[in-house]
Protein backbone atom coordinates (compact mmCIF):
# COMPACT_ATOMS: atom_id res chain seq x y z
CA UNK A 1 0.00 0.00 0.00
CA UNK A 2 2.85 2.33 0.66
CA UNK A 3 4.30 1.76 -2.75
CA UNK A 4 0.93 2.56 -4.36
CA UNK A 5 0.62 5.99 -2.58
CA UNK A 6 4.03 7.39 -3.46
CA UNK A 7 3.50 7.46 -7.26
CA UNK A 8 0.12 9.07 -6.75
CA UNK A 9 1.72 11.87 -4.70
CA UNK A 10 4.43 12.44 -7.30
CA UNK A 11 1.88 12.81 -10.04
CA UNK A 12 -0.01 15.32 -7.99
CA UNK A 13 3.03 17.49 -7.33
CA UNK A 14 4.15 17.25 -10.93
CA UNK A 15 0.80 18.44 -12.21
CA UNK A 16 0.80 21.24 -9.62
CA UNK A 17 4.21 22.43 -10.74
CA UNK A 18 3.05 22.50 -14.31
CA UNK A 19 0.07 24.61 -13.38
CA UNK A 20 2.29 27.07 -11.55
CA UNK A 21 4.58 27.38 -14.52
CA UNK A 22 1.62 28.01 -16.81
CA UNK A 23 0.28 30.69 -14.47
CA UNK A 24 3.67 32.42 -14.29
CA UNK A 25 3.96 32.38 -18.05
CA UNK A 26 0.49 33.81 -18.42
CA UNK A 27 1.23 36.60 -15.99
CA UNK A 28 4.47 37.38 -17.80
CA UNK A 29 2.61 37.57 -21.10
CA UNK A 30 0.07 39.95 -19.60
CA UNK A 31 2.77 42.20 -18.18
CA UNK A 32 4.62 42.21 -21.49
CA UNK A 33 1.46 43.03 -23.34
CA UNK A 34 0.76 45.94 -20.98
CA UNK A 35 4.24 47.31 -21.38
CA UNK A 36 4.02 47.09 -25.14
CA UNK A 37 0.65 48.81 -25.21
CA UNK A 38 1.84 51.61 -22.94
CA UNK A 39 4.97 52.04 -25.01
CA UNK A 40 2.89 52.24 -28.15
CA UNK A 41 0.73 54.92 -26.53
CA UNK A 42 3.75 56.95 -25.39
CA UNK A 43 5.72 56.74 -28.61
CA UNK A 44 3.61 59.32 -30.52
CA UNK A 45 4.03 61.82 -27.68
CA UNK A 46 7.80 61.32 -27.69
CA UNK A 47 7.73 61.53 -31.44
CA UNK A 48 5.88 64.84 -31.33
CA UNK A 49 8.20 66.27 -28.69
CA UNK A 50 11.36 65.13 -30.32
CA UNK A 51 10.05 65.65 -33.84
CA UNK A 52 11.25 62.17 -34.79
CA UNK A 53 8.78 61.84 -37.66
CA UNK A 54 10.73 64.44 -39.60
CA UNK A 55 14.17 64.21 -41.01
CA UNK A 56 16.30 66.89 -39.30
CA UNK A 57 19.80 67.78 -40.39
CA UNK A 58 22.62 68.72 -38.03
CA UNK A 59 22.62 72.33 -39.24
CA UNK A 60 18.91 72.71 -38.50
CA UNK A 61 19.40 71.35 -35.01
CA UNK A 62 22.28 73.76 -34.41
CA UNK A 63 20.21 76.66 -35.73
CA UNK A 64 17.28 75.76 -33.52
CA UNK A 65 19.52 75.49 -30.48
CA UNK A 66 21.05 78.89 -31.21
CA UNK A 67 17.59 80.43 -31.52
CA UNK A 68 16.55 78.94 -28.21
CA UNK A 69 19.71 80.19 -26.54
CA UNK A 70 19.19 83.68 -27.96
CA UNK A 71 15.60 83.71 -26.73
CA UNK A 72 16.72 82.67 -23.27
CA UNK A 73 19.49 85.25 -23.23
CA UNK A 74 17.22 88.15 -24.28
CA UNK A 75 15.30 88.43 -20.97
CA UNK A 76 18.56 88.20 -19.06
CA UNK A 77 20.06 91.08 -21.03
CA UNK A 78 16.86 93.08 -20.61
CA UNK A 79 16.90 92.52 -16.88
CA UNK A 80 20.58 93.41 -16.78
CA UNK A 81 19.85 96.64 -18.68
CA UNK A 82 17.03 97.55 -16.34
CA UNK A 83 19.20 96.86 -13.30
CA UNK A 84 21.98 98.97 -14.80
CA UNK A 85 19.48 101.75 -15.45
CA UNK A 86 18.21 101.45 -11.89
CA UNK A 87 21.75 101.64 -10.59
CA UNK A 88 22.33 104.71 -12.73
CA UNK A 89 19.11 106.24 -11.40
CA UNK A 90 20.15 105.52 -7.85
CA UNK A 91 23.59 106.99 -8.46
CA UNK A 92 22.02 110.02 -10.11
CA UNK A 93 19.66 110.45 -7.21
CA UNK A 94 22.50 110.25 -4.76
CA UNK A 95 24.74 112.67 -6.59
CA UNK A 96 22.21 115.23 -7.82
CA UNK A 97 18.79 115.09 -6.19
CA UNK A 98 19.71 114.00 -2.70
CA UNK A 99 22.85 116.04 -2.18
CA UNK A 100 22.33 118.44 0.67
CA UNK A 101 24.04 121.71 0.12
CA UNK A 102 26.46 122.69 2.84
CA UNK A 103 25.01 125.71 4.59
CA UNK A 104 27.17 128.75 4.39
CA UNK A 105 28.73 129.90 7.60
CA UNK A 106 26.73 132.68 9.15
CA UNK A 107 28.60 135.90 9.66
CA UNK A 108 29.83 136.35 13.17
CA UNK A 109 28.05 139.26 14.70
CA UNK A 110 30.06 140.80 17.52
CA UNK A 111 28.13 140.76 20.73
CA UNK A 112 27.62 144.23 22.03
CA UNK A 113 29.37 144.84 25.27
CA UNK A 114 27.07 145.04 28.20
CA UNK A 115 26.64 148.51 29.48
CA UNK A 116 28.08 147.99 32.88
CA UNK A 117 27.33 150.73 35.32
CA UNK A 118 30.33 152.96 35.69
CA UNK A 119 31.11 154.02 39.18
CA UNK A 120 31.00 157.78 39.32
CA UNK A 121 34.26 159.45 40.08
CA UNK A 122 33.98 161.00 43.53
CA UNK A 123 34.15 164.73 43.67
CA UNK A 124 36.48 166.40 46.14
CA UNK A 125 34.49 169.04 47.99
CA UNK A 126 36.95 170.02 50.75
CA UNK A 127 40.71 169.78 51.28
CA UNK A 128 42.70 170.30 54.48
CA UNK A 129 46.05 169.28 55.98
CA UNK A 130 47.25 168.49 59.45
CA UNK A 131 48.56 165.85 61.78
CA UNK A 132 46.94 162.42 61.98
CA UNK A 133 47.13 159.84 64.74
CA UNK A 134 45.62 156.39 65.23
CA UNK A 135 43.91 154.41 67.98
CA UNK A 136 43.03 150.75 68.34
CA UNK A 137 43.93 147.99 70.82
CA UNK A 138 42.53 149.63 73.94
CA UNK A 139 39.20 150.43 72.28
CA UNK A 140 38.34 147.16 70.46
CA UNK A 141 34.82 146.03 71.33
CA UNK A 142 33.65 149.48 72.39
CA UNK A 143 31.02 151.38 70.51
CA UNK A 144 31.91 154.41 68.44
CA UNK A 145 30.01 157.70 68.57
CA UNK A 146 27.83 156.47 65.67
CA UNK A 147 26.89 153.31 67.60
CA UNK A 148 29.02 150.87 65.62
CA UNK A 149 31.25 148.33 67.36
CA UNK A 150 34.89 149.23 67.03
CA UNK A 151 36.70 146.24 65.52
CA UNK A 152 40.29 145.55 64.41
CA UNK A 153 41.19 146.24 60.81
CA UNK A 154 38.35 148.61 60.00
CA UNK A 155 38.84 151.45 57.51
CA UNK A 156 37.22 154.07 59.67
CA UNK A 157 38.27 157.28 61.42
CA UNK A 158 37.20 159.86 64.00
CA UNK A 159 36.64 163.54 63.09
CA UNK A 160 35.40 166.45 65.11
CA UNK A 161 32.77 167.84 62.71
CA UNK A 162 32.25 165.78 59.53
CA UNK A 163 28.93 163.89 59.41
CA UNK A 164 28.94 160.15 60.08
CA UNK A 165 29.28 158.17 56.90
CA UNK A 166 31.36 160.82 55.14
CA UNK A 167 34.06 159.41 52.83
CA UNK A 168 37.50 161.02 53.22
CA UNK A 169 40.60 160.28 51.19
CA UNK A 170 43.60 160.48 53.54
CA UNK A 171 47.10 160.82 52.02
CA UNK A 172 50.23 160.29 54.10
CA UNK A 173 52.50 163.12 53.01
CA UNK A 174 55.57 161.31 54.35
CA UNK A 175 55.24 158.29 52.05
CA UNK A 176 52.52 159.40 49.61
CA UNK A 177 50.27 156.43 50.49
CA UNK A 178 46.54 157.09 50.51
CA UNK A 179 43.34 155.34 51.63
CA UNK A 180 39.65 156.16 51.78
CA UNK A 181 38.07 156.00 55.23
CA UNK A 182 34.54 156.41 56.59
CA UNK A 183 33.86 158.77 59.49
CA UNK A 184 32.01 156.90 62.29
CA UNK A 185 33.46 158.39 65.48
CA UNK A 186 34.39 161.69 67.14
CA UNK A 187 37.95 162.94 67.85
CA UNK A 188 40.82 163.51 68.11
CA UNK A 189 40.87 165.32 71.39
CA UNK A 190 44.30 166.89 70.88
CA UNK A 191 44.02 170.38 69.40
CA UNK A 192 46.63 170.25 66.58
CA UNK A 193 45.46 166.87 65.19
CA UNK A 194 42.87 166.85 62.40
CA UNK A 195 41.90 163.13 62.29
CA UNK A 196 42.24 159.98 64.39
CA UNK A 197 42.51 156.83 62.26
CA UNK A 198 41.35 153.32 63.15
CA UNK A 199 43.89 150.49 63.21
CA UNK A 200 43.11 149.22 59.67
CA UNK A 201 43.42 152.67 58.08
CA UNK A 202 46.66 153.44 59.97
CA UNK A 203 48.16 150.16 58.76
CA UNK A 204 47.17 151.01 55.18
CA UNK A 205 48.82 154.45 55.39
CA UNK A 206 52.00 153.12 57.03
CA UNK A 207 51.92 155.08 60.29
CA UNK A 208 51.57 152.24 62.81
CA UNK A 209 55.19 152.46 63.93
CA UNK A 210 55.45 156.25 63.85
CA UNK A 211 52.06 156.79 65.52
CA UNK A 212 51.55 160.13 63.77
CA UNK A 213 52.05 161.61 60.29
CA UNK A 214 51.33 164.71 58.27
CA UNK A 215 48.30 164.03 56.06
CA UNK A 216 46.07 165.65 53.51
CA UNK A 217 42.32 165.21 53.88
CA UNK A 218 40.03 165.28 50.83
CA UNK A 219 36.34 165.12 51.61
CA UNK A 220 34.55 163.16 48.86
CA UNK A 221 31.02 163.36 47.62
Amino acid sequence: MVEGRIPAGDDFFSSFKCRLLLMKFSVSLLVLAGVCSSSAALLPAFARDLDLDKKVTREQVKKALLERISLLATPLSANQGSSDQGSADVATGLTVDSVVETPQALPIVPVAKLNRPVKPTPTVVQVSTGEASWYGPGFFGNRTASGEVFRPGTMTAAHRSLPFGTKVRVTNLWNDRSAVVTINDRGPFIAHRVIDLAHGAAHELGLISSGIAQVRLEVLR
